[in-house]
């Protein structure tokens, strides 16, 4: 399968004790499929990866993939500071069909494109298809363009580049030029929320979270048909949104998917400012302005 695309990061619903919600996610899971993205990532930084046991990551990777029995991607996130968990996620991945890893470059290596290497051909020994994840610091190692180029070359396992340090798109830039044969693309990340300069360079998808995929879809078909009226449309219709969520994160993403009717409950189990009533209300304002995507209005449940 040829990954490339709207490909969002799925959040990780819990009930209100912070238990996994098995049925919110497959609500989850069926609604991005029906908003016509091209494939799905879980865990990623937007799922509460960190937040998670081990044993809930795989049993909700073995989940999520036959839940999406085949219907678009599934790129399963294997990072972690301990390289064995990370080998048990790609294990786990590649049982449950998954097409690829992704895998955030370890902060404890930065500054040694060697041992970064040596990480990544060893991940690859699973013998799934790798894609490197560069993430800022302190999450990741925040590599330069430069350096993501010297790792990639070292280890044709890796398939993809997902870009996350800004100024994105030059990076993007950066790495494309001087891409080896075995890099199919590059990602951009950051939530969708530099995604149009990251397609002019030439990304070939954006993976943002999962509280509005429809608009992600609609603005890469445009992109797709060379419609760049359309492209700025479809964003400057979006960001609002997208700021907001780079704000307050999982709790933004999850609200919204609670008013839309696919979860119960907007726990987060990770730490970060909470919406208060003010909050609330300007998060009212913006849904109700994209209301023709979301068809929910300003309902707060």
């Amino acid at each position: 399968m040829k990954v490339s695309g709207v490909y969002p990061v799925l959040p990780t619903p819990f009930d209100a004790s912070g238990a996994i919600d098995d049925s919110g996610m497959d609500a989850i899971v069926d609604f991005v499929v029906d908003c016509g993205v091209d494939g799905a990532v879980f865990p990623g930084l937007a799922s509460e990866y960190d937040m998670l046991s081990l044993d809930e990551r795989i049993g909700l990777i073995a989940r999520i993939a036959a839940r999406i029995d085949g219907r678009i991607g599934f790129i399963i996130g294997a990072s972690s500071p301990d390289i064995e968990e990370s080998l048990a996620l790609i294990r786990a991945g590649k049982e449950a069909g998954a097409a690829g890893a992704m895998v955030m470059t370890p902060g404890a290596l930065a500054g040694d494109n060697d041992a970064l290497a040596a990480h990544y051909r060893k991940l690859g020994e699973v013998g799934l298809p790798l894609m490197l994840q560069n993430a800022p610091r302190p999450m990741g190692a925040g590599l330069s363009a430069e350096d993501v180029i010297a790792v990639v070359g070292a280890v044709p396992a890796i398939h993809w580049v997902k870009e996350e340090n800004m100024p994105c798109g030059q990076r993007i830039s950066a790495i494309r030029a001087a891409a080896p044969d075995h890099l199919l693309g590059v990602f951009g990340g950051a939530g969708g929320r530099y995604i149009t300069d990251e397609l002019a360079r030439g990304a070939i998808g954006t993976m943002p979270a999962a509280e509005l995929p429809e608009a992600h879809v609609a603005l890469m078909a445009a992109h797709l048909a060379g419609d760049g009226d359309a492209v700025r449309t479809h964003y400057e219709r979006m960001l609002p949104l997208l700021m907001m969520q780079a704000v307050f994160r999982w709790r933004l993403t999850k609200e919204v998917l609670r008013r839309r009717g696919l979860i119960a409950n907007a726990f987060t189990r990770a730490l970060g400012p909470e919406l208060d009533e003010g909050d609330q209300r300007e998060l009212d304002r913006i849904l109700a302005r994209i209301d023709d995507w979301t068809g929910i209005g300003v309902v707060r449940g």
